[in-house]
């Protein structure tokens, strides 16, 4: 099987270039001209994909080949684009830039290469003229497996700044696809972990993708951008599948959301209810009981610290969720899930479900993970092996329980997270279709627990 799916992949030669104005604007543009757009983002970055289902009305998702593997990126970037006249994919920090010490593994050029797709490269060109030329010829020489098929030029002084910059770059061989001024920068503000979610924000976000659309749309040529997306090609395979492997009466299982937990990958859903769960999602900020018949409980990454006041001040969620994952039904926290479940965060008190205490902290702890489950869970069994990502400035006391989640390399091997009765919490964000099965033993113990 073959799929033809128009794509571009937005890169750039370094973090900060202008990547998610000019990928998100791009959406928004194309998607105003009645595309189909299906939105992507290289990495496990949770937050841009809510500006790019924003922009698209589209749900955002990853391609990340450390946590799923190489061999996942082009079948979930086909499963994503099912139906779709066009797909952007946004890059994640410089273009070559990949997981620490891994090559080229997880970089926006080797999710270019795995997805045969055409790059454009997004140049800050504030500060140069003609050195631009160089940069763009190392750049689009460096791997002759990734075609760069055009640039853009961000923050662009004059008229007379432009002519300079196209005139040297004439001579790289990469055409100029869009030049765009300095402008006052676009209302995404940011906090500890990077832009503030969709979520938190919905109009100012609404508006800031307008005016992401409204700058892309004035500055590029989007013909020629559409023209060079259609110049991809075919993948060959078949779309990601998550497979109905149950039949019969669903049984609920309840996943938070709202302002709080925003962080999630859109197949986890997908897994779970092709498993035979009834996803039902809940705000605890605002809701007070778990949703009726709620048999398993699923609370992942997002920002609990900023909203603990809230959290902590919803006492009968609290309570509510103590009690049933004390019944030892299966619960799975991830990150932000993590802190909600301890005794308290940052002296607030929060569900109780474990013995340790949550803080911020002024130390970003980043990077990927290799993992093994050290015990039987609801997740996994002994023995199994996932990747994860961390990203938090919180840190838990004690770091693991009794019986800890995780054994991770980072490089010194270590033990994290909690497993007691039916909970699994860690701080490790995992990608559940690189090990389907993890989806389909959390709903098999939600039946029978």
């Amino acid at each position: 099987m073959t799929s033809s799916v128009p794509r571009l992949v937005v890169a750039a030669p370094s973090s900060g270039s202008g990547k998610t104005t000019v990928a998100t604007g791009l959406m928004a543009a194309f998607a105003a001209r009645g595309l189909a757009v299906s939105p992507h983002k290289v990495g496990p970055d949770y937050i841009d994909p809510g500006y790019h289902a924003l922009a698209t009305g589209r749900v955002g998702r990853n391609l990340d080949a450390y946590l799923c593997g190489p061999e996942l990126v082009a079948p979930l970037f086909l499963h994503g684009a099912r139906g779709c006249d066009l797909a952007v994919v946004e890059g994640v920090m410089g273009l070559y830039d990949g997981a620490a010490g891994e090559g080229e593994l997880a970089s926006t050029a080797h999710v270019a290469k795995l997805l045969r797709a055409p790059v454009v490269l997004v140049v800050d060109a504030s500060s140069q003229s003609r050195s631009v030329a160089a940069l763009v010829h190392g750049f689009a020489s460096w791997d002759p497996e990734v075609r760069v098929g055009g640039v853009i030029l961000n923050k662009v002084a004059s008229d007379r700044h432009e002519e300079l910059l196209r005139e040297a770059l004439d001579s790289a061989g990469v055409p100029v696809l869009g030049v765009l001024r300095r402008v006052p920068q676009v209302d995404t503000p940011s906090r500890h972990l990077g832009l503030v979610p969709v979520a938190e924000r919905r109009a100012e976000a609404v508006d800031a993708v307008a005016a992401m659309a409204s700058q892309v749309e004035q500055g590029c040529d989007l013909e020629a951008l559409l023209a060079l997306a259609h110049s991809a090609g075919t993948l060959p395979g078949a779309p990601w599948d998550p497979s109905l492997t149950t039949t019969g009466e669903r049984t609920v299982v309840a996943v938070a959301g709202g302002p709080a937990f925003t962080f999630s990958y859109a197949e986890h859903t997908e897994l779970l209810t092709a498993a035979g769960a009834e996803v039902v999602t809940f705000d605890p900020l605002r809701d007070e009981q778990l949703p009726e018949d709620t048999a398993g409980l699923v609370i992942g990454g997002g920002f609990p610290e900023v909203y603990a006041g809230e959290l902590s001040a919803n006492e009968p969620l609290r309570e509510a969720i103590a009690e049933l994952a004390l019944s030892g039904a299966p619960v799975a926290a991830e990150c932000a899930g993590l802190l909600y479940l301890c005794r308290e965060l940052d002296g607030r008190p929060m569900c109780g479900v474990l013995d340790a205490t949550a803080r911020m902290t002024e130390r970003l702890t980043l990077g990927y993970r290799d993992a093994v489950a050290v015990g039987d869970s609801v997740l996994a069994v002994a023995g199994t092996r996932m990747r994860g990502h961390e990203f938090h400035r919180t840190v838990v006391e004690p770091g693991a329980g009794a019986a800890p989640a995780w054994g991770v390399r980072t490089p010194v091997r270590r033990m994290e997270g909690f497993v007691q009765r039916g909970v699994h919490a860690s701080y490790l964000h995992t990608h559940w279709a690189a090990e389907p099965g993890v989806a389909h033993r959390f709903v098999e113990r939600c039946r029978t627990s």
